[in-house]
């Protein structure tokens, strides 16, 4: 079945492939599990690939409250546990990775290794200062501000498709979830968007982690806070936030090497 109900919220998902491990794929915010139809194909040629909609976003089911990272992790692991996933390696973008970070701090029996890309946790500087205020405004506007804040994600490389299809998810998403998916992220006590809540917290991440930045300066600092040797970050510079969308073929070379350097 291509929906699975768990009770408080109905997901939407794929569910491709075979193989010794799953990967669990998880879209940012705005976004839904299209986001990875350049990769499924080939992922799913060796592995068992599951892709959902988060909670309120694509054709999965939008509560009325708790749209939140934590509360997606918690689905995700929900929904393991009714596919029959016993360990997984979580791949997660911008939100996503967020999410993939609380599935292996909380439930480190399901996450075997994670693949975090441009996630959204650990920003600090000019950056974080603009969180309260980003937040206030969208209290007024979630839309609005939704759209202009989508623009940092793209550069003068990225394809203009791939800017007018995230837009489009971004009109498809319910506001309310827009507002609260974003607070939870950057402006809660405990979001993990800023980067003195992040550094503690993944630090308890003790599986392997791969992750991809567009952004050198935060790749040198999520180097740091790995704990197991096979970990890897990988800079890509003059690539933009949805560098695994512009550059898949890429993306997928990086990320399939690694996967079997992890059983060598």
């Amino acid at each position: 079945m291509a929906f699975t109900d768990l009770g408080d919220v109905r997901l939407f998902h794929t569910d491709d492939g075979a193989g010794d491990t799953t990967l669990l794929l998880v879209h940012g915010l705005g976004s839904d599990s299209h986001e990875w139809v350049h990769h499924i194909p080939a992922l799913a040629e060796h592995h068992r690939v599951i892709a959902a909609d988060m909670r309120g976003h694509g054709h999965s089911s939008a509560p009325e409250t708790g749209n939140t990272p934590r509360a997606m992790a918690d689905d995700l692991a929900r929904l393991c546990a009714r596919l029959g996933v016993g360990s997984c390696v979580a791949v997660g973008h911008s939100m996503g990775g967020q999410i993939v970070s609380h599935l292996a701090v909380e439930h480190p029996s399901l996450v075997e290794a994670v693949v975090a890309v441009d996630p959204g946790y650990g920003f600090a500087g000019p950056v974080a200062d603009a969180f309260p205020s980003m937040i206030e405004r969208m209290r007024e506007d979630t839309l609005a501000v939704s759209l202009a804040n989508d623009r940092w994600t793209s550069n003068p490389a990225t394809p203009p498709w791939l800017r007018e299809w995230h837009r489009r998810r971004i009109l498809a998403t319910a506001p309310h979830v827009l507002l609260q998916a974003f607070e939870a992220m950057f402006g809660g006590q405990d979001a993990l968007g800023v980067r003195h809540n992040s550094d503690a917290y993944l630090s308890r991440r003790t599986c392997p982690v791969l992750a991809f930045w567009f952004d050198p300066a935060q790749a040198a600092w999520e180097a740091g806070l790995l704990k197991d040797p096979r970990s890897k970050v990988v800079a890509w510079e003059g690539s933009s936030h949805r560098l695994h969308e512009e550059r898949p073929g890429e993306f997928l070379l990086v990320v399939t090497n690694w996967l079997r350097s992890l059983s060598s």
